[in-house]
This record gives structure tokens, sequence and C-alpha cells, in this order.
């Protein structure tokens, strides 16, 4: 059914169409051409990170950083049960292990707690996922990490620009990962980034992601022929998604801003109503400098979450769940997950709930989604 109010709606920043066209007519529409560049400097350059490269995706990013890491059937690979996908398929297309862990009840981030007691002499890396914009405890992983010699990725799909103790999310592991899927903050549609930030990693990566072969140093100059020297498969994103991505990065600041007074809003207007009702809303340690990249509800019960979701339905208006734990899920069991195992993760599975989050949400439509939400109760699963 059409809904008045989306979950998301992709929005523009004003020259997405404009650059777009600039790519067809320059004669160069697939991948590192001028608009490829430009992002990688402006990435680059605010990150202060070694090297930034475009993908077709995140989850392409993700694969790049294991064959970076050379992982081998056997390995073992630390993350949370509670996030997409592709951060364990990645590594699991390499013949790894995962080897999953709880969540904080707060952050919804990876329990670092829990995290010592994991690593093994397998151990090959630790994957934190920034949820939802909010950076893990990246001190205390470093440190653990460190200690036993293993890599951290991060996995930043959510956290492009949010800060942890005044860092951008993204540069503490020797890899990171972005997504510019349609959902994100700053999108083309489809597509992601690896962030380098061991210098040492930079060549090969170059390598890998052109089909293993050393064609970005032909085209710098730096051999007279290009050839196969390495595996690798075809991860350049297209100059025309570069091209919108371009327009999206330029306006970075007043998407954040926006987006900013959107969760701001949800925010203020719903604590009195989640106090009353038992709902837990977002939270972000004052260390921490978020995205704005959604405003989530963790309802008391699983009755109560779909409840509001039918709720705000019968109002036309869409709201959704998260992840189902990876550990319970069908592959997730063939790898010894099982209920029970990640109490915290289970339950935020069971009960969290996003609310329409987007660039162009006018004060409106959010009114109207803050007015539907405060007309729901959680004790009897209904509205008033």
């Amino acid at each position: 059914m059409p809904y008045r109010i989306p979950f998301n709606r992709p929005g523009l920043t004003g020259n997405e169409l404009r650059y777009i066209a600039d790519a067809i007519t320059q004669g160069h529409a697939a991948g590192d051409g001028a608009f490829t560049r430009r992002c990688h400097a402006m990435l680059e350059e605010t990150l202060g990170a070694a090297r930034v490269l475009l993908t077709t995706s995140c989850t392409h990013a993700l694969e790049m950083a294991a064959l970076l890491l050379d992982i081998q059937p056997g390995d073992e690979v630390i993350l949370p049960s509670f996030t997409f996908v592709s951060t364990v398929n990645a590594f699991v297309l390499r013949g790894a292990k995962p080897v999953f862990i709880d969540i904080r009840p707060d952050t919804l981030n990876l329990d670092e707690s829990r995290l010592e007691e994991l690593i093994t002499p397998r151990t090959k890396a630790i994957v934190p996922v920034h949820y939802a914009g909010v950076g893990c405890e990246m001190d205390e992983i470093l440190d653990i990490a460190g200690r036993h010699a293993v890599t951290v990725v991060e996995d930043n799909a959510h956290g492009l620009f949010a800060r942890y103790k005044g860092r951008y999310l993204g540069t503490f592991g020797a890899i990171a990962t972005q997504s510019f899927h349609e959902t994100k903050n700053v999108i083309c549609g489809e597509g992601g980034a690896i962030v380098l930030n061991d210098a040492a990693m930079v060549e090969r990566a170059e390598i890998l992601r052109e089909k293993g072969t050393n064609r970005s140093k032909f085209y710098r100059g730096q051999v007279d022929k290009y050839t196969w020297v390495d595996i690798g498969s075809s991860y350049l994103m297209s100059d025309i998604l570069a091209a919108f991505l371009c327009a999206q990065l330029e306006k970075y600041e007043q998407i954040s801003a926006t987006r900013e007074r959107i969760w701001e809003c949800y925010n203020r207007e719903l604590a009195g109503w989640a106090e009353a009702q038992g709902v837990r809303l977002p939270c972000v340690p004052p260390h921490c400098a978020q995205a704005y990249h959604m405003f989530y509800l963790v309802m008391p019960t699983l009755a109560a979450r779909q409840g509001l979701i039918e709720h705000l339905k019968s109002r036309e208006i869409l709201s959704v769940f998260h992840y189902i734990p990876l550990h319970l899920s069908p592959m997730g069991v063939e790898f010894g997950g099982r209920p029970g195992q990640f109490p915290v993760t289970e339950r935020v599975g069971d009960c969290i709930l996003r609310l329409p989050f987007y660039n162009d949400l006018s004060n409106a439509d959010q009114a109207d989604v803050v007015d539907a939400v405060r007309q729901f109760e959680c004790g009897g699963a209904a509205a008033r």
C-alpha cells in the first residue's frame, strides 16, 4: 500500500542532475573519472585518511577488507550479531568463521566488555559496527585488539562524519567502510567507500579494486602497460553515481543540520510519552557526536512494537523494525547460533522500531508522526 509518510525518501541537494550531465558530456562515465577523484579528495581531506576509494557498495568495501586481510578458511572474525548481513558475508565468503558478540543495552553497539574472552589464536579481525552513527567504545576495542595483534575493521555504514572523542568514526581501525545507499545521510542510490588508514594497504587495495590489475599505476604513468598481478574484482563506482555523490558531499553540513533538527524534534517531543510507556529512546554518550542517521524506539515488548507499527500503518505512516539477529538466522544457526545466546541482541531485535527519517521530512509530516505515536499505549498495545 502507498504511505502518506514513507519511512525513507531520497532527497536532492541541488547539483546532482547537473553533475550527472557533466559526467556524461565529459566522455568518462565509467569508474575513476573526474567526479570520483573529487569525492576521493573531499573524503580524504575531511577524514584525514591515507586513502579513500569509492566502491559500488559498502558490501563490496567490506569484501575488499576481507581480501586485504587475506582472510583464510578457519580464521575467526568477531562482530555483533545485531548488524546487516553484509558485515558477516564479506568474511564468510573467504571461509572465515563468524564469532558473534552481544551488544550494549544503551548504544546497541558491540559490548566491548565481552570482547577479550572471545579472542583466540585464530582471531583475524574485530568488526565494530557504529550503530545509528553513534561510536563504539573505540579506546577499549583498540586496546584489546592491539594487545592481541588483531586488526580492527570499522563498519561505519551509519556514521559518516560522526565523531568519537572528537575524532571521526572510520579513522580508528586499519580499514573502515562507508555506505551511500539511498537510506543513508549522504547518498548516490547504491554505493560505498573503503577508508584506508594504514598506508601500507593502499597499493594493494587499488589492485584489488581494479580486477587484480595494476591499472591505477598505468593511468598515473607509473607503468607502461597494466596487467594481472593479484586476485580482485570490479569494485569501481560509475562516475555517473560519483557525480550524484559529489553534489551530496558538497552539502553534507547542510544535510547534517537538517537531520539534527529532525532527530532533536523526535527526541524532545516523544520524551514524556516514552517515559510514561516504558519505551527507551536512543542513547548518545556525551563523548560521541552522532551522525543523526536514524531515530528508533526500543519498545517494552514485541507485541507493543508490532502494535505501534500497525497503529502507524493505519494512519498511512510507514515505520519499520531493524535487524533479525544474525545468530538466530538459518545461516547463523549453522555457525552455532542458538536462542538465549545473546539476550540484549535478542530483546532489541524483537522490540526496536524505526520512525520515518529522511532529509525532506517536513515539519508538518513529522508532527503527524509524533501525534500518532503519542496516541499509542504500550500496556494494551493499542491506541487511545
